[in-house]
């Protein structure tokens, strides 16, 4: 990684991997409230279990991405993680919002917010 970009790639990872750790924390411990503002239903047991099942999987992802001192093989791997995700995620929840018939307020939200922190993550990977 060229260290003129790191600073502002740093940021952007930090950035991301807090959004998911605090997505994260909020689906595990209110899933109802998060589900109902992102898809506007889902209040069965199943939406409930699945959906903590997926806070505790980001909150891992954004401890396992947030990033150490310095450019490292980890941090390769962070960046890795964190652009895969927040290119399928828009996409999917894309999908969703056209073709599944479900969506609440932080829905479409929610698809810019990942679309930008993607490119901004591509941006910073492939330089200004």
């Amino acid at each position: 990684m060229n260290q003129r970009r790191s600073p502002s790639l740093r940021i952007i990872v930090q950035v991301s991997a807090g959004v998911e750790f605090c997505t994260g924390l909020a689906l595990i411990l209110d899933p109802a409230l998060v589900l109902r503002l992102m898809l506007g239903n889902g209040t069965s047991m199943t939406d409930m279990a699945l959906a903590r099942f997926l806070g505790i999987a980001l909150v891992c992802l954004g401890l396992a991405c947030w990033p150490l001192a310095g450019p490292t093989e980890n941090g390769r791997m962070a960046l890795r993680a964190l652009l895969s995700y927040n290119t399928l995620v828009p996409l999917y929840l894309t999908y969703v919002g056209v073709s599944g018939g479900l969506g609440g307020p932080l829905l479409w939200p929610a698809v810019a917010l990942h679309a930008i922190i993607g490119l901004f993550l591509v941006r910073g990977r492939l330089g200004p």
